[in-house]
């Protein structure tokens, strides 16, 4: 693939510390990399119709490669919970949507809420999941990847700590000893699903990358 195009790649997210924590894991491979306000500052909301993680990923990767003529890298994670059959799964950031917000309530502490009600027969030992993430990326020649990385826990009775989001509080990882959101950034990067699946992602980058 041309040159210019293999030296800028774009995540598809606004998040900014995701495209920094990309950027920075890409560094050794001479790129550059955007967010989507640099590449496509006009782009509404991608909308995530998949079944699946991996599904996800490549909707949006696909989408933001065909508008900004660049390799695009997109995400798609959520948590797994055994005692669930798996869900929420891919419904993870909207689980409690259905349900009515308390005053001053986050949708992340709604979504924690529903999930500590529904799980409140569930022993400690019957709590196992897993933090999912999943990563593709797609060349605008029409080249594609995907990765997948795992993160193996158990959910705790409350929630634990201050630092993370979405289901961190809830997240117990029994190799640690601790709850995700009494990590620190460097810990969490260590063991975490996505930390995982960027490694991934990078194990084959050259070879994805290769004319």
């Amino acid at each position: 693939m041309p040159k210019t195009q293999a030296q800028r790649i774009v995540l598809a997210t606004h998040n900014a510390g995701k495209v920094r924590e990309l950027a920075e894991s890409l560094t050794g491979f001479g790129v550059e990399v955007l967010g989507l306000a640099e590449a496509c500052p006009d782009l509404a909301e991608i909308e995530e119709t998949g079944t699946t993680f991996e599904e996800n990923a490549l909707i949006k990767a696909r989408c933001v490669a065909g508008i900004a003529g660049l390799v695009s890298v997109a995400d798609d994670s959520g948590l797994e919970v055994d005692a669930l059959g798996g869900a929420p799964g891919v419904y993870s950031a909207r689980y409690a949507d259905d349900w009515p917000g308390l005053p001053g309530e986050s949708r992340d502490q709604r979504n924690i809420r529903k999930l500590l009600h529904v799980l409140a027969d569930v022993p400690e030992g019957k709590r196992s999941c897993r933090f999912v993430s999943c990563m593709a990326a797609v060349r605008p020649d029409g080249v594609e990847m995907t990765v997948r990385g795992l993160w193996e826990g158990r959910l705790l009775m409350a929630p634990r700590g201050e630092n993370g989001f979405g289901y961190d509080p809830l997240f117990f990882d029994p190799v640690i000893g601790r709850a995700a959101a009494e990590l620190s950034r460097e810990e969490k990067n260590a063991r975490s699903h996505r930390g995982n699946a960027v490694r991934a992602l990078l194990a084959r980058w050259r070879e994805f990358m290769r004319p």
